[in-house]
């Protein structure tokens, strides 16, 4: 329905004024003359386009010598690593946090046993002052422990059937 309206528009609705374009070339060609006839309060003194160019060439050249100094200094450097060296050592401490390594049985027995880590590797780890024979003679289980473990930790009926 709508398309129908469309074909029977005879005026696209935009209007120009009568003897607009005649009369606008007259119109810019008035502002210009306006802006032109009106002071600007820029003034460049006589002379200065051509001697400008001297002027910054004998300031930049200057004779004067200019204190440089260097970003990074010996003192500087060695101030910055004297102090960044202090506070990796105070990091670095264990000072500051109490470290515990209180592993269970359990995972130090899987990590051996995935690990397949044998006993010669874990013998070579002890010192001599962790082997003495004392350490594994002298013991004194009472019954009542030793039957504490069996019944926990053993099957009776395994035991039975080898």
């Amino acid at each position: 329905m709508k398309q129908n309206k469309l074909h029977s528009i005879k005026k696209t609705g935009y209007e120009v004024p009568e003897d607009y374009f005649e009369s606008l070339e007259g119109q810019i060609m008035g502002h210009i003359k306006l802006s032109e006839v009106g002071p600007t309060g820029f003034n460049i003194p006589d002379g200065y386009l051509e001697s400008v160019e001297d002027q910054v060439i004998n300031k930049v050249s200057g004779k004067s010598p200019v204190k440089v100094i260097p970003l990074f200094s010996k003192r500087n450097v060695i101030y910055a690593s004297s102090i960044a060296a202090a506070v990796l050592v105070l990091l670095n401490l264990s000072i500051f946090e109490k470290n515990s390594w209180d592993l269970e049985d359990q995972t130090v027995e899987n990590y051996i046993i995935d690990e397949a880590i044998s006993s010669y590797e874990i013998a070579s780890l002890l010192e001599d002052e962790d082997l003495i024979e004392e350490n594994f003679v002298n013991h004194n289980f009472s019954e009542e422990n030793i039957e504490n473990y069996v019944l926990d930790n053993i099957d009776i009926e395994t035991l039975i059937l080898e």
